[in-house]
């Protein structure tokens, strides 16, 4: 049962380590995380009394 658990806890320790790399290396390997700029107006009608 604690090799198991030892196991688990490896694995999320390497994915972690592997997820943070890709995120901050990612652009070299052509990944493009930033999201699409596009403005969008929309017209708001307010009701005052």
């Amino acid at each position: 049962m604690g090799r198991i658990f030892k196991l688990l806890i490896f694995i999320l320790i390497i994915s972690f380590v592997g997820l943070a790399s890709y995120a901050y290396l990612g652009e070299y390997f052509g990944a493009n995380f930033s999201p699409p700029q596009t403005e969008t107006r929309v017209p708001v009608t307010l009701e005052t009394e």
